[in-house]
């Protein structure tokens, strides 16, 4: 299993690669919510997700043969990009599995940074088949977007990252998918810290994680109806699923409209373009999901790739 040492690791070892993002703080979010709040701006990030951390760092550990034979992931769009990136860095074949509806900036963007796009119905097809059918007729090496050891301990840098930073915190609140983000993050929080409650937040539609974590085992939803395209996991993934138990304080829930709310208020208050994955811990805080008050807190800004038309429709 994934722990801490690895976490360190991962930092170690995409240093100087991955930029170290900065944190913000905002008076107008510390008078909202009562707390001292610390956003770490992962929407700065190469890419602009979190995403580039846990890719880089599985990539990097694939030997030569691995290497030449490429690798093969599948995203709706930020994880797409990660690997991309990583690829084109390690100079390693590509190739992408994504949805035809994914955001058209995600779809650009991965393209070029070189990797070949498949796309697929998301209602219609199952794109991790799909990807795994590509694996075996190339050889390639499958880089799943959370559902990884090495994916884990690199989203993990970010929250260890922001403690550094930051020094002693009560809480610590992420967006979550299929959970690698707060798989990491935890294990980063607690390594430091094993007092620091961890939180995660997922899109009112999109609760797989919250009704998992209720029955004691991975449930599987239909695919989420939300704004919220990073966040439109089925199912956690077996390895973020055992962390998940272990280390959550809680996993609440949020709607469209307080993402979008949320999204005005780090672009008006805080200059800040996130998209609406990357507001959902913010948007918890806001909207008084998780109590903060009288409390230091670390959220992460996930990701900022929204295209600037959407992105001004949503918050106009």
């Amino acid at each position: 299993m994934v722990d801490f040492t690895d976490v360190r690791a991962a930092a170690s070892r995409i240093a100087g690669i991955a930029h170290r993002t900065p944190v913000v703080t905002s008076r107008t979010i510390d008078e909202r919510t009562g707390a001292t709040v610390f956003l770490k701006c992962e929407q700065l990030q190469r890419m602009g997700a979190f995403k580039f951390r846990g890719a880089y760092n599985r990539l990097a550990q694939l030997d030569a043969g691995e290497r030449r034979a490429g690798v093969v992931a599948y995203s709706s769009g930020n994880h797409a990009q990660g690997v991309a990136l990583a690829a084109q860095l390690l100079e390693i074949p590509a190739t992408i599995v994504m949805p035809r509806d994914a955001p058209a900036s995600k779809l650009a963007a991965t393209r070029g940074y070189g990797a070949e796009v498949v796309l697929y119905e998301r209602s219609e097809e199952n794109r991790a088949l799909i990807a795994q059918g590509i694996a075996k007729e190339r050889g390639a090496t499958i880089v799943p977007p959370y559902d990884d050891e090495r994916i884990v301990a690199g989203a993990g840098t970010a929250v260890l990252e922001l403690l550094e930073e930051t020094g002693s915190l009560d809480i610590v609140i992420v967006p979550v998918g299929g959970g690698g983000l707060f798989s990491g993050s935890a294990l980063a929080a607690h390594g430091v810290d094993p007092t620091i409650a961890v939180w995660g937040v997922e899109p009112e539609a999109g609760n797989d994680v919250q009704q998992s974590l209720a029955r004691g085992e991975r449930v599987v939803i239909d695919v989420p109806q939300t704004i919220a395209d990073g966040l439109q996991t089925q199912s956690p993934g077996e390895v973020t699923f055992a962390v998940l138990r272990e280390h959550a304080a809680g996993i609440v829930t949020v709607s469209d409209d307080e993402l979008i709310e949320t999204m005005r208020v780090l672009f008006e208050r805080c200059k800040l373009v996130v998209e609406p994955s990357g507001a959902a811990a913010l948007a918890a805080v806001l909207s008084a999901k998780i109590p903060v008050a009288g409390k230091r807190v670390g959220l992460v800004l996930s990701g900022g790739n929204v295209d600037r038309a959407r992105f001004a429709s949503l918050i106009a």
